[in-house]
């Protein structure tokens, strides 16, 4: 019995640390470079308060992030996860088509 317990808690420990590793990992290479790390950049050099900025700054991206995680609880509740990643994958084509058209008009 105490086996059983032993390995539950073991699986439960990989599985919580897999899934922060993830979402870290992630988010973190999503993030690197891009308009908001920008901004912040810009935001600190101007203000000359790095605490402040990275203080709101990090509450800002934890807010969004809450939102994020609150929808996805929503959505894992009304369509099936075949479902989501079907309708992710068409999402993510249908923003690549528009904005490779967005780029490409010119020429045409």
């Amino acid at each position: 019995m105490n086996i059983d317990l032993e390995r539950e808690e073991n699986k439960l420990e990989k599985n919580f640390f897999s899934i922060f590793i993830s979402t870290f990992t992630t988010i973190f290479i999503a993030e690197l470079g891009d308009k908001t790390q920008i901004a912040t950049l810009m935001l600190s050099a101007e203000s000359g308060k790095p605490i402040i900025v990275f203080i709101g700054s990090s509450l800002a991206l934890i807010s969004s992030s809450l939102v994020g995680v609150l929808i996805g609880k929503w959505l894992s509740k009304k369509i099936t996860p075949n479902k989501f990643e079907l309708f992710t994958g068409l999402l993510m084509i249908l923003i690549s088509l528009y904005l490779a058209y967005d780029i490409f008009k010119n020429y045409f």
